[in-house]
């Protein structure tokens, strides 16, 4: 009883700063936690002009019919293929760039790149779209006056299914990798600066100091943020890909988001599109899992 009294004292002398957790709690509760009743709407033959609870259940007949549309077969193969894209070219990006940066010495010349490098992070993908179009279109396009200046043929990069999926993947970079330096360099700051001292003392080379001091120092930092990124690894970009895609490219860049915003908003079939939204965010649970025991089992700490 005592310590139930002393836990209640404790918690009411500190009440102030638990009181800023409450807006976290509440847009947890909002708009992660209450959705999850609608879940049901994939297993049940739902029509938006009656309530969920009048719609009857069909077990997982929309998950089969799902499984059997070529369409989706398409958005799932494109989901794919443009995240592994992503992880691959975009994953080591902002790791390069805190390793360059954490070299700068100049403190002027330091905050000019970093402003530049952060900058994309807060401009949306309507306008950054808009920078793309600019850079990239056929007629008068700053890269195909380039091309042309050098004798050749404009390209259609953003018309073309050959080129499309690296100008998503190449944006995407840009926008995001100034940003993800903010971890690393914290990553890095944390490392003692007496290991290089006696490194260098012993003769150790600056790519040298790099690979055994530098990245072990931050291992665990792109361990957790690996992970967390494969868990998004299905989250291509809605944004992104509505901007930038257009009819001649909708082969390549149909992917799961924009599949269920096509067949849940455009066409009304609210339960196929909630069944294609289950199935993804399973399939990343199952994802996140994996990475996590892949962690743990390399010998570094997990997130689970």
């Amino acid at each position: 009883m005592r310590s139930t009294v002393a836990g209640v004292r404790q918690w009411l002398s500190k009440r102030q700063i638990y009181f800023f957790i409450v807006p976290a709690v509440v847009f947890y509760v909002v708009f992660k936690y209450r959705p999850l009743y609608f879940i049901q709407i994939a297993f049940r033959d739902f029509r938006i002009t009656r309530p969920i609870a009048d719609s009857s259940w069909v077990g997982f007949t929309h998950f089969t019919e799902l499984f059997q549309s070529v369409d989706f077969h398409q958005a799932m193969l494109n989901t794919v293929l443009i995240s592994f894209y992503k992880l691959l070219f975009g994953f080591p990006a902002p790791i390069l760039l805190a390793l360059m940066l954490n070299e700068i010495r100049n403190d002027v010349f330091l905050r000019i790149s970093q402003s530049i490098l952060y900058l994309p992070h807060f401009i949306s993908w309507a306008v950054l779209g808009g920078i793309v179009y600019s850079l990239f279109s056929v007629h008068n396009g700053l890269i195909n006056n380039v091309i042309v200046a050098f004798g050749h043929e404009p390209i259609y990069f953003t018309g073309s299914t050959d080129y499309f999926r690296s100008l998503l993947v190449a944006s995407d970079v840009w926008k995001t990798a100034g940003w993800g330096t903010i971890l690393y360099l914290a990553a890095l700051a944390r490392i003692d600066t007496t290991l290089y001292e006696a490194a260098y003392v012993d003769g150790a080379s600056k790519l040298q100091r790099i690979r055994h001091i530098t990245l072990p120092g931050i291992s665990s930092t792109i361990v957790v943020l690996f992970i967390i990124n494969v868990g998004h690894l299905l989250d291509v970009g809605f944004e992104q890909i509505l901007v930038l895609s257009n009819p001649m490219v909708i082969h390549v860049a149909d992917i799961i988001d924009t599949y269920v915003y096509r067949v849940g908003l455009q066409q009304g079939n609210h339960s196929l599109a909630a069944a294609a939204g289950l199935f993804k965010t399973l399939i990343a649970g199952v994802m996140v899992f994996g990475a996590d025991r892949l962690a743990k089992a390399l010998g570094h700490r997990g997130i689970i």
